[in-house]
């Protein structure tokens, strides 16, 4: 165990060691996944009902270690170390990953919407077209978590539609993750609009402090409706050693999917339980949403693929991403 903590510690600190380290084998044995994720955000709910509702080990795989790592790099880390089999995160860690590793593979898919909001202060007022609104924003303070963010990069995306720079055309705010952060520099005035991860736009209505500006899942914004966002991902050198329990894990994901499209009151519960201390409120407002962004099977699909990797492409967010065919989980190795 300590081992494999310093191993962590180590490369989350040298990010850049990542370029010049060959990928270990698991350090698992037969039957047992490690599955690293970044966060317990909305986008990770999936395994969480799994896990609480013993799909796993139905299906017959066993969780191991279940670190939550913070970043994408931070679990592409932990891939390239060996410590953990699976990492849950956005795609673009897998784009990130693909970077230095030709063989990073997406295996599962598990939120198909763009999950991030642009929310405003009740001053801004609210133009009825996209682009209107788009134009509203130009001269604002808009937060965000950070600089080569998805919150920087719908930000961008949305300006470069109109012909803007989001850089010269806005002041962006680096406000970090944390939702009393972001929420506090809004209701304060130091923010005209924030650009984050849900449920912070929940929270804020559930706070009367803002509304939902632009929300892709919404589907307000055309070019990234249906967009592959959340994922789980790993290395073809990894996934070689566990094909079945890769299979397995699949399946109990599949059965908890099912379960987030099914019993509404269900759903409410497990929510509540996986966002404790969250605003009653805010769950009741995330619960529909779930249903649209959450697809009703784990399988990586070609058209959601596609719309997120021109959306990446597009919004600079990153220089190079595979094609559909080369980041697909391919069969174990002879």
């Amino acid at each position: 165990m300590t081992d494999r903590r310093t191993l962590l510690k180590a490369f989350a600190a040298t990010p850049l060691l990542l370029a010049g380290c060959a990928t270990r084998y698991s350090t698992t044995p037969p039957g047992v996944l490690n599955v690293g994720q970044i966060s317990n955000s909305v986008a990770f709910f999936p395994l969480f009902v799994a896990e609480e509702k013993g799909y796993f080990a139905a299906e017959g795989v066993q969780l191991g270690e279940r670190p939550r790592l913070g970043t994408g790099a931070k679990v592409a880390a932990a891939l390239k170390g060996g410590s953990i089999d699976l990492g849950a995160g956005v795609i673009t860690d897998a784009f990130n990953l693909a970077k230095i590793d030709d063989g990073a593979r997406i295996s599962t898919a598990l939120v198909t919407e763009y999950y991030v909001d642009i929310v405003v202060s009740p001053s801004l007022e609210a133009p009825e077209t996209l682009e209107d609104k788009i134009a509203a924003l130009v001269g604002t303070q808009i937060g965000i978590t950070g600089p080569g963010s998805g919150t920087e990069a719908l930000v961008n995306h949305l300006f470069s539609s109109i012909g803007r720079n989001a850089a010269v055309d806005s002041t962006l705010v680096n406000l970090g993750g944390a939702a009393t952060s972001a929420i506090g520099a809004l209701t304060a005035g130091r923010v005209d609009a924030l650009a984050f991860f849900q449920p912070i736009a929940q929270q804020v209505e559930a706070a009367n402090a803002g509304r939902t500006y632009i929300s892709p899942v919404r589907g307000d914004v055309p070019s990234l409706r249906g967009a592959l966002h959340g994922i789980v991902f790993s290395t073809q050198k990894l996934l070689d050693r566990k094909p079945a329990e890769l299979a397995a894990f699949n399946r109990a994901i599949g059965r908890a999917l099912s379960d987030i499209h099914g019993d509404p009151a269900q759903l409410r519960d497990l929510l509540g339980r996986y966002l404790e201390n969250t605003d009653p409120a805010t769950i009741d407002a995330l619960v529909p949403i779930l249903g649209r962004e959450i697809p009703g099977t784990p399988q990586v699909e070609r058209v959601p693929y596609d719309t997120a990797r021109a959306f990446h492409l597009d919004s600079g967010l990153v220089k190079k991403a595979p094609t559909f065919e080369e980041v697909l989980v391919g069969p174990p190795a002879a």
